[in-house]
């Protein structure tokens, strides 16, 4: 069994998107853990998300920017409060029961996390990471989200922050 959800928070260089990708570590989410782990691509090193120094968020989760790091603020707000925001949200939604009981130990999380190279205000990243987070877990396990009459309405107004259509 795999969920997957999706949130963004904020607006300008500060907004969070997260991708998140959850599920029992007996399925295919273990394999896909192991493997990005295991596999680094220049400016992309998938890590473990910590609420400290020795205190994992729970479930267990990968952090895996999707903007390559740029030496700097970028990968410092990539490795501080953007990690920190993840590993916040995902276990917020375990301790508020978002998430399952069982997700605590036996789940596994992937959060593909974008962060502006241009960000620049520590504390908002990591509360739009951290809110962004919690709500990709909620849409995660959320049945029938988006509805058919969400995803009408949204072709509507297609668009995001780089690219919105003329005529959607």
């Amino acid at each position: 069994m795999l969920f997957i959800g999706e949130g963004f928070e904020g607006s300008g260089p500060n907004a969070a998107h997260i991708n998140l990708y959850l599920g029992p570590k007996d399925g295919p989410i273990a394999g896909a853990l192991a493997t990005a782990a295991a596999s680094p691509g220049p400016g992309h090193l998938p890590f473990q998300a910590i609420l400290k120094p020795n205190l994992p968020a729970k479930p267990v989760t990968l952090f895996i920017a999707k903007a390559v790091l740029q030496p700097g603020t970028h990968e410092t707000m990539t490795w501080g409060p953007a990690q920190a925001g993840v590993a916040a949200g995902i276990t917020e939604a375990l301790l508020d029961g978002t998430l399952p009981t069982e997700a605590e130990d036996g789940w596994l999380a992937i959060a593909a996390v974008w962060v502006n190279p241009t960000a620049d205000d520590a504390e908002a990243v990591y509360a739009h990471n951290r809110t962004a987070t919690h709500m990709a877990a909620k849409r995660a396990l959320t049945r029938n989200w988006p509805s058919r009459d969400e995803l009408k309405q949204g072709l509507l107004t297609v668009g995001n922050p780089f690219f919105t259509p003329k005529a959607a």
